[in-house]
């Protein structure tokens, strides 16, 4: 990739200046605060893991257990953030098209629909409505056939391996390439997102002065059917910004998916997670103890390290295009997204942008403070006491944030 050996370069520079700065960071006033805000009751020391660098130099300036493997709970968004953004570009847009089978006779098309699903997350209703008056526009006022949903671009698994069984439905509607409202249908989530997609395709074509005479049912779309409309998703940036202020867990599998695309005929979780390896390995993120098994971080199988977390974001903050969509992506501590109401007074207050993560066993907090440091922080336990872990994760803010520059 274009910034492969620049960001090899920039981590393996900070990788090998951990354990030389440690001895001395332990004793220097900075390295004395830092720890000391980290002990807390009910916190494993040696289930946690920390580090903070100098953005500007790229020096560390903390580190404790840095490179150990720990369950991230939602900080494993930022691997799948920055490997879409790197693969596939801030600009890209994920297609949902509607496909024709059958001759026209007239206004009278005597053949079947498809709504064929791009695995867009944001798919909706208003998007159901354009395509419908685009086919109606296109001079069709009755189909013969029937209506078809195709979700054939992503495998037909609802969830990922690691995930518990309350996972589903309750922390993400069902994986599917073709999901309309996060599976939304009469007033319920339904565990055939692809079905009720077509339902509502069909009520929107009736809305637009199209009339359906034949059924509604999940089917992939041939190969010689012809394409009549398409809708686009939001930008990938407006989406994992999205994404990872309000850790969106479905919209993280859906991308995870989408980038299994790039090294099979059909998106799945686990060709995502291998994808995200490659496309972190290859641009010099430390990756020795990392296990990628699902987008959002509910696998108990996710596996990071805080210098991994720190290098994500240290090498998407040194690219110019990439810098923007983090800075928009990171909750700000009082003011947005899962800090909204963490952090509220100063000097935290605006100055800290981080991604939380918080399931019963883990509790992490990765970004930025006054835009001048990087740092992470990983707990784990069985179970967690997460108000414990936010509370050294808070001070341990606040001393980076007081740090004279």
């Amino acid at each position: 990739m274009r910034r492969a050996l620049a960001a090899v370069l920039a981590s393996f520079s900070l990788v090998a200046a951990a354990p030389a700065a440690a001895a001395g960071r332990a004793e220097s006033p900075l390295g004395t605060r830092l720890a000391k805000a980290l002990r807390v009751p009910h916190v494993s020391p040696a289930r946690s893991a920390a580090l903070a660098i100098d953005l500007t130099t790229g020096r560390a300036l903390f580190s404790h257990n840095e490179s150990l493997p720990l369950a991230p709970a939602s900080n494993e968004k930022l691997a799948v953030t920055y490997a879409v953004l790197t693969a596939l570009g801030p600009t890209f847009r994920l297609e949902t098209r509607v496909d024709e089978d059958g001759e026209r006779d007239v206004t009278t098309l005597r053949g079947d629909v498809y709504l064929v699903g791009g695995g867009a997350p944001t798919l909706s209703v208003a998007d159901l409505n354009a395509l419908a008056r685009a086919i109606r526009t296109a001079g069709i006022s009755r189909i013969a056939g029937s209506v078809l949903g195709d979700e054939s671009l992503f495998d037909a698994r609802r969830m990922v391996e690691g995930w518990k069984a309350s996972f589903y439905i309750d922390e993400s509607p069902p994986l599917s390439a073709l999901i309309v409202d996060r599976a939304r249908y009469l007033g319920h989530v339904s565990r055939e997102p692809a079905l009720a997609a077509a339902l509502l395709f069909r009520d929107a074509l009736r809305r637009a002065g199209v009339r359906v005479l034949g059924g509604v049912d999940v089917a992939e779309s041939p190969s010689d059917a012809v394409s009549v409309a398409s809708v686009h998703s939001p930008t990938l940036a407006r989406i994992v910004e999205q994404m990872d202020l309000e850790s969106d867990n479905f919209t993280a599998e859906l991308l995870l998916k989408q980038l299994g695309l790039l090294q099979s005929t059909r998106g799945t979780s686990t060709a995502g997670a291998q994808t995200v390896m490659r496309l972190l390995g290859a641009d010099g993120i430390p990756l020795t103890g990392v296990r990628i098994v699902d987008g959002s971080g509910l696998s108990q199988l996710d596996r990071l390290t805080a210098d991994a977390l720190v290098a994500i974001v240290r090498t998407m903050w040194n690219d110019p295009q990439l810098r923007p969509v983090l800075l928009r992506a990171l909750p700000v501590a009082g003011v947005s997204g899962t800090l909204h109401d963490r952090m509220r007074t100063p000097p935290l207050r605006g100055n800290v942008r981080a991604k939380t993560g918080t399931t019963s066993q883990a509790s992490a907090l990765t970004g930025l403070v006054r835009d001048r440091f990087a740092f992470a922080i990983v707990q784990n336990g069985h179970p967690l006491s997460y108000w414990w872990a936010r509370v050294a994760q808070d001070r341990f803010a606040k001393v980076l944030a007081t740090e004279k520059l």
